[in-house]
């Protein structure tokens, strides 16, 4: 196959103008001490979405992630009030950049909740009414992502209680009623608006064990990573109604700390130096072969100073896999706009963009900014099928930044005060 060609299987249109992507955080769950978040309003996205597209457009960023605030659009049963989704919507139409929305990015109006009956049945009103209010605004079929995370979302929500709707030892039924949610909400929206285009995202991750005593419950948090996709497409859990049609592209999310090992109940990351580390290429071949579908990479990055240097290594690692026959349509920098913190609100300075305006724009992420535009033409060249050449020394080049900035931040909090 032509390399002009890869990134492509028989019948997959491309989803996006750009091959890059900029994704605006919008989580809105509850955390565990019950305060719902709201990162949309936290990064004041909502009140400079018209700038905020604008910026995406003027990086060469066509394509976006972005969320409807489902707790704000639906305060009471059966009733959707768009006034929240509205500005988003028409500031990317006129920067004319191309949005798949995230339905449930972990959030839910207060009268539902995800165990019960009506929660589906729910889910798939509101993404009826969502697909045809987005048609009406966007002239075209939209492209959603149901329900964001399903695998991450039923451990963390469902397993150990570190959001809603904050369960223990109930993540198989949290992920169970989440795939069907997901399909339900994907039936209701092609039903509504033919076309439309499904995404289902989760997490790559590796997980091994630190003894040999920790080999199960690494080997099973490990698997855990393909039960949502297996059961959407209908290779597991067939109870549950998933089938080969229910999504069109395979969402894939991968940071700095993706891989790690077991001991007990404690994870700790693995570095890239570590043997056991596998090459994030090798994990996209493996959800590849697994899965056969197009697929993109919906979530990266990393806080701080690596962040040019993790774009680096991740740009080559997608084009190796590329090589290998991975049908990856695009890069989501996520969060392309740095954030508060989830639990802490502390400033996380992983965006193309910092949050604070100056001067009446986002600052830009210089370094970050000025390797995303040498990412853009590698792969301008290496989608038109010229020979890119492989970036042999991108994950010791990202470790050598990681390490030397992990060093001056142990040092400056070993700092005494002034």
């Amino acid at each position: 196959m032509p390399l002009a060609n890869r990134g492509a299987v028989p019948g997959s249109a491309k989803l996006f103008p750009s091959f890059f992507l900029g994704g605006f955080e919008c989580s809105t769950h509850r955390r565990a001490d019950g305060r719902r978040l709201d990162l949309i309003a936290a990064t004041r996205h909502d009140l400079l979405a018209e700038e905020d597209y604008a910026a995406l457009a003027a990086h060469g960023l066509r394509g976006a992630r972005d969320g409807l605030r489902w707790h704000l659009v639906e305060r009471s049963p059966g009733e959707f009030d768009w006034s929240s989704l509205l500005p988003l919507v028409r500031a990317a139409k006129k920067a004319g950049v191309r949005v798949a929305w995230d339905l449930c990015h972990y959030g839910y109006p207060d009268h539902l909740h995800p165990l019960r009956e009506d929660f589906a049945p729910a889910m798939a009103r509101f993404a009826e009414a969502a697909a045809r209010f987005l048609y009406q605004e966007e002239g075209e079929a939209p492209i959603l992502c149901p329900v964001n995370e399903i695998s991450f979302w039923a451990w963390a929500g469902g397993e150990v209680a570190h959001f809603g709707p904050r369960l223990r030892h109930q993540g198989d039924a949290l992920k169970n009623s989440l795939v069907q949610a997901f399909l339900k909400a994907g039936e209701a929206a092609r039903r509504a608006v033919p076309g439309t285009r499904l995404i289902a995202v989760d997490p790559l991750i590796h997980v091994v064990p630190s003894r040999p005593q920790d080999s199960a419950i690494a080997r099973a948090q490990d698997d855990s990573q393909w039960h949502a996709w297996d059961a959407l497409l209908g290779q597991a859990r067939p109870e549950l109604g998933g089938s080969p049609e229910s999504f069109d592209v395979m969402g894939v999310n991968y940071y700095w700390n993706n891989q790690w090992e077991r001991k007990g109940e404690i994870g700790r990351t693995i570095g890239i130096d570590d043997p056991r580390h596998r090459p994030f290429r090798e994990l996209l071949l493996a959800a590849h072969l697994r899965h056969q579908r197009p697929m993109m990479v919906a979530e990266t990055s990393i806080e701080g100073v690596p962040r040019a240097a993790w774009l680096r290594h991740v740009g080559n690692e997608v084009r190796a896999a590329m090589r290998l026959g991975v049908p990856i349509q695009g890069i989501c920098l996520y969060p392309v706009l740095s954030h508060p913190g989830w639990d802490d609100d502390r400033y996380c300075p992983n965006g193309l963009f910092e949050m604070q305006p100056r001067h009446g724009r986002r600052p830009v992420a210089a370094a970050f900014a000025g390797e995303l535009r040498r990412q853009q033409t590698l792969f301008d060249a290496f989608l038109a099928g010229e020979v890119v050449a492989d970036e042999r020394e991108s994950a010791s080049d990202f470790h050598s930044v990681w390490l030397d900035a992990q060093a001056k931040r142990l040092g400056a909090a070993r700092r005494p005060a002034d």
